[in-house]
């Protein structure tokens, strides 16, 4: 598909997507209006790893993980449960979790906090109460690894102080007494050396119990705050950007039914299209004719010969000695498709034109089933084709109508027969089409659909060539492929097509051109 023929589409169904890009920023808009705002607060934290991991990179893999490992464990039910006691929050563990938010920032130890809520100070509490939760907790768990350790280490080095006060108290009662017995003085030695080893002991002990702490302090990771949460900020987007976003969602719809109905649409739209369907040639591209409550408007050659259609039909004429060449047309058949697609008007305008080039012009309403020129050149219907078929021996002119068109002459239809395809399709119908292309230098028939009645196949036997008319954006390809078939089928040699209703978005340049060149003739 040609650039072009998107820039028609979308001439064509530019209202469908300015209603849904509008349709799509007013409901995104009002969304936005109507819906409660929600605030974000915001707090970071550092996880300091414990001391004793190599300044290298497996160590900082290790620390994202570790990483990783909080921002799940910020999350967890005891915490959460914690900071709803806290804060007094009439709210489910899971409900509040649903409000939280851990994300560890890349290639660091931080992790950021986010709480949304629909007030911005109770976002900021709950967050900075997260925070120090899960710091009390995590501290509490650090130590209890090493609790017991530290508690057996204490409760002997109680027990060691104990003797060793013991023992400095018979020492000082001793020490006191000046005239000791021997049994007393090596009593004192004892004691002395007893004490010494209570010392020694308790030494151990407390060295033991610091190398403990030491081992504790080592193997504990500190999370510290590295920023509090403040009252939160509005979350979301503003009612404005949202709208924009919901129109370009609306024009994006938009797009997609519009290439939806284009694909699933089985009409006949463009030139292009009509030919490559057919293979036959494009005689005339025909805009819409404006009228008004009288048939006559419709002869647009007639009253208004400087409108575009009216030019339109000329150069219609122009081209219909494409289908001319190596043989003359006296005779051509027009038809079409189906009803209301304009074959009468086309017939009617373009044996007008002819006229109007000089050539005598025999216009015959062969449509014995709803005739209609006779309404258009507003004359009898009493005479025409059925009188002249059933008088056999008369003279073909007497069933002839002059019109106001000089050496254009009508053939009215005349009194309806119950069997037209009989008529039609008799040696009678062929013999006179003979005799009306001895009187004229045209002989143009206005037939029934072809795919409606066999009236247009009997017809075209008798005829040099065919005209099947298309209505834009109207006539299925599927019934066009089976009108063209019928007609070949029928023995119609040469064959043209007419556009018919081309919407001006499909025909601007040619309209550009007719009234420009009409404007410079008046000035």
């Amino acid at each position: 598909m040609e650039l072009r023929q998107y820039i028609v589409i979308l001439r064509r169904w530019w209202w469908l997507l300015a209603l849904l890009t509008l349709v799509g920023g007013g409901v995104a808009f009002a969304a936005g209006e109507l819906q409660q705002p929600v605030y974000v607060a915001t707090t970071t934290i550092l996880i300091n790893q414990a001391p004793g991991a190599l300044p290298d990179y497996n160590a900082v893999q290790q620390g994202q993980r570790v990483a990783s490992t909080y921002a799940q464990l910020l999350q967890q039910r005891p915490v959460l449960e914690q900071v709803a006691e806290n804060l007094g929050l009439n709210i489910s563990p899971e409900a509040l979790d649903g409000m939280i938010n851990v994300i560890p920032i890349p290639d660091t130890n931080l992790l950021e906090l986010k709480v949304q809520d629909t007030d911005p100070q109770r976002a900021a509490d709950i967050a900075n109460e997260v925070v120090r939760v899960f710091i009390a907790q995590n501290l509490e768990f650090q130590e209890s690894r090493f609790a017991d350790s530290l508690q057996n280490l204490q409760s002997e080095m109680d027990k060691v102080q104990a003797e060793i006060t013991r023992t400095e108290a018979r020492l000082d009662v001793l020490d006191s007494d000046t005239t000791l017995t021997p049994a007393e003085q090596e009593e004192r030695n004892r004691l002395q050396q007893l004490l010494a080893e209570y010392r020694s002991s308790y030494a151990t002990l407390l060295d033991r119990y610091e190398q403990i702490r030491l081992a504790q302090a080592q193997a504990t990771d500190k999370v510290s705050v590295v920023e509090d949460a403040l009252p939160g900020r509005r979350a979301g987007q503003s009612s404005l950007m949202l709208s924009l976003q919901g129109a370009l969602v609306g024009l994006l719809l938009g797009v997609g039914l519009v290439v939806l109905i284009e694909y699933l649409n089985d009409t006949v739209k463009s030139k292009e299209e009509v030919e490559a369907l057919t293979g036959l040639p494009t005689l005339g591209m025909i805009g819409n004719i404006e009228r008004g409550d009288d048939p006559h408007d419709l002869l647009v050659t007639v009253t208004h010969p400087r409108a575009p259609a009216a030019e339109a039909y000329r150069v219609f004429r122009a081209n219909l000695e494409f289908l001319a060449v190596g043989e003359p047309i006296r005779s051509i058949v027009v038809t079409s498709t189906g009803p209301v697609e304009g074959k009468t008007t086309t017939a009617a305008n373009l044996a007008v034109a002819l006229a109007q080039a000089g050539k005598r012009v025999i216009l015959v309403d062969a449509d014995l089933r709803r005739p209609t020129l006779h309404k258009l050149f507003q004359c009898s219907n009493s005479m025409g084709v059925s009188t002249a078929l059933l008088q056999a021996g008369s003279e073909v002119t007497s069933h002839l109508v002059s019109t106001e068109v000089e050496n254009l002459y009508l053939m009215p239809s005349g009194p309806l027969p119950p069997n037209p395809a009989e008529l039609l399709g008799s040696q009678r119908a062929a013999e006179l089409i003979r005799r009306l292309a001895r009187h004229a230098d045209m002989v143009i028939l206005d037939s029934p659909p072809v795919l409606a009645v066999a009236d247009p196949a009997l017809l075209v036997r008798y005829c040099d060539a065919a005209l099947l008319v298309i209505l834009a954006e109207k006539t299925q390809a599927g019934a066009l492929r089976r009108a063209k078939e019928q007609l070949e089928q029928a023995g119609a040699s040469r064959m043209g097509l007419v556009l018919n209703r081309v919407p001006a978005s499909s025909n601007g340049y040619y309209y550009y051109q007719y009234h420009y060149y009409s404007r410079r003739e008046e000035d």
